[in-house]
């Protein structure tokens, strides 16, 4: 991880808006350097608008590739941009309040929001934010206006992870209209697999649904060494591993689940991606945007 966005990566500056601005640009001005420009955050592209040539129109304006492909002459009248609506959902409940090496899972999920929400908002898309616990429901409905990515920021940096995940009543107040690309930060850690049914739910015919599964390393590969004593964060359930003797049955049955979950969301058209929190922000959005890119082909 570069150096500069090691030390910016603390509590004390990713909860504030200045702080979690400045890290956003620097990690979306280091993917956007050298040959990242052109990599794209929505499904909006660029397309040109033909007509048949006539006499007297100007003749630099003829396409020369189309007429290759066609021996046609046509004009080339405009270049139309295509742009889509972002929605930002970050799942806030109590189990995001995991930390490793100093951050906590919700921060990391505020840096990657933030990075991708500053990148929506340099391609002219419009861009919102819904956070959601069983204790409230925070919106920040899709805009595309100057002051909108500092409303955003500043419901970012107030999230705190507490209560558990909230059953009802979200996908109703999200207001599909036309294309949406809705990106759902989570551990997915809820009961009855009633978060698997819910991002299940957000899936329609227009829309594209993304899931960055967030996980610590230690979580992943129950790292530690020894014997200790395992809190849940919600439910407030302990238990005692002896992880030197269970690490290797705890992570066959870790990537057990995360291809089940895996399977049960491309099998509903929704992509997937597991996000692990040693990874450098900036990579992670190298790597998901490399991807887009590659299925948009």
């Amino acid at each position: 991880m570069d150096a500069r966005l090691r030390d910016l990566l603390k509590p004390e500056i990713i909860n504030t808006m200045e702080g979690l601005e400045l890290v956003a640009r620097i990690v979306v001005e280091g993917f956007m350097s050298g040959s990242n420009r052109s990599q794209s955050i929505g499904v909006g592209q660029e397309f040109s608008q033909y007509r048949n040539y006539e006499p007297g129109d100007d003749l630099r304006q003829l396409d020369w590739k189309m007429y290759a492909r066609s021996e046609r002459y046509f004009i080339k009248q405009a270049e139309i941009e295509t742009n889509i609506t972002v929605k930002f959902m970050i799942d806030a409940s109590r189990s995001m309040h995991y930390t490793e090496n100093g951050l906590e899972k919700l921060q990391f999920a505020k840096v990657l929001t933030a990075a991708l929400a500053y990148l929506a908002r340099k391609q002219g898309d419009t861009f919102g934010l819904y956070v959601v616990n069983n204790e409230k429901l925070s919106i920040v409905h899709p805009r595309f206006e100057q002051q909108q990515f500092m409303r955003f920021l500043h419901e970012l940096v107030s999230i705190k992870a507490e209560s558990t995940w909230r059953q009802n009543g979200v996908e109703q107040l999200l207001d599909h209209h036309g294309k949406e690309l809705l990106i759902f930060l989570t551990d997915l850690y809820d009961d009855d697999e009633d978060l698997l049914k819910f991002i299940s739910r957000l899936k329609t015919s227009r829309n594209e649904v993304i899931i960055f599964h967030l996980m610590g390393k230690n979580e992943l590969e129950l790292s530690h060494a020894g014997s200790f004593t395992f809190k849940d964060l919600e439910s407030g359930q302990t238990l005692k591993v002896d992880t030197v003797a269970q690490q290797q049955d705890y992570i066959k049955k870790v990537q057990a689940w995360i291809s089940k979950t895996k399977a049960f969301l491309l099998e509903k058209n929704i992509s997937y991606y597991t996000v692990s929190m040693s990874e450098n922000p900036e990579q992670v959005l190298r790597d998901f945007l490399k991807s887009r890119k590659m299925l948009m082909r």
